[in-house]
């Protein structure tokens, strides 16, 4: 595989982390954004000694004009040719509660969907020019179909899955690859959070490993594990109510971000 220049957001743990370890080897370079110090250094250190050449962001994704900055500076040193929009949050209603706390919801958007756009959006302008680069949004199975336990996050990735099948259909006649992920549980510590059954859940170096070798063949979908996935979308050819009995009868217990809105965010 040749070296690549890849930026990662959420690079600190989870999949983030594993993919930074999936692309490090010798004469790489990697630029990792994350919130938590110790641990994205953690991660630099160790795809530096794998061979990377790796800079690092402590950038909060919602910060649109600290991400352009960071963005724009990592691609003039060394033009991406591969952007992973992979940072994010989750929210949740447990047994019991109806409904969101609107400024945990708020949050959520802020960085599941602004942070979706201040990553991509950097690079829309440079990549066009040049004809090349690729860009990879990690979605979910959640995105295909609102869950009653988690009616924000769904949304969000919704929102994640439909801003990339557009930006696929414009861009890759300008010479661009648009690469969607519809990832299912992963073993992360944002999934650890939730109380729930977690059917076919996989490591995150194993979701990585899948992600990486879709992102090599330029796939413009990555969906795993396949089982869920079909499921998924053989429920949105069934009767809605019928569904929304079924998934009522599973019992999630999805915790509340302590994440709140800022003056980062947009309204």
């Amino acid at each position: 595989m040749t070296a690549r220049s890849v930026l990662i957001t959420g690079a600190s743990s989870g999949i983030g982390r594993a993919l930074a370890l999936a692309y490090a080897q010798q004469g790489a370079r990697l630029a990792l954004i994350g919130r938590n110090a110790e641990r994205l250094e953690a991660v630099a250190e160790e795809a530096r000694a794998r061979g990377a050449e790796v800079t690092t962001g402590l950038v909060d994704v919602r910060d649109r004009a600290a991400m352009a900055a960071f963005i724009g500076a990592g691609d003039r040193r060394a033009p991406f040719d591969l952007c992973i929009a992979n940072a994010g949050i989750t929210t949740g209603l447990k047994p019991g509660e109806s409904f969101e706390d609107p400024d945990a919801v708020r949050a959520l958007l802020a960085a599941n969907l602004f942070g979706v756009l201040n990553t991509a959006e950097p690079l829309l302008g440079p990549m066009c020019a040049r004809k090349a680069g690729q860009l990879a949004f990690i979605g979910s199975i959640a995105g295909l179909r609102g869950l009653p336990y988690s009616p924000a996050y769904c949304a969000s990735k919704a929102a994640v899955h439909a801003y990339a099948e557009s930006l696929r259909a414009r861009l890759e006649p300008e010479g661009l690859c648009v690469s969607l992920v519809i990832a299912g549980f992963v073993k992360t510590p944002l999934n650890d959070s939730i109380d729930a059954m977690k059917p076919l859940e996989i490591s995150d170096a194993a979701a990585a490993k899948i992600i990486r070798r879709g992102l090599d063949r330029r796939k413009a979908v990555i969906a795993f594990p396949w089982p869920l996935y079909a499921l998924a979308r053989f429920g949105r050819i069934l009767p809605p109510r019928l569904v929304d009995k079924i998934l009522s009868r599973i019992v999630v217990r999805a915790p509340k971000t302590q994440e709140r809105a800022s003056s980062l965010d947009a309204p």
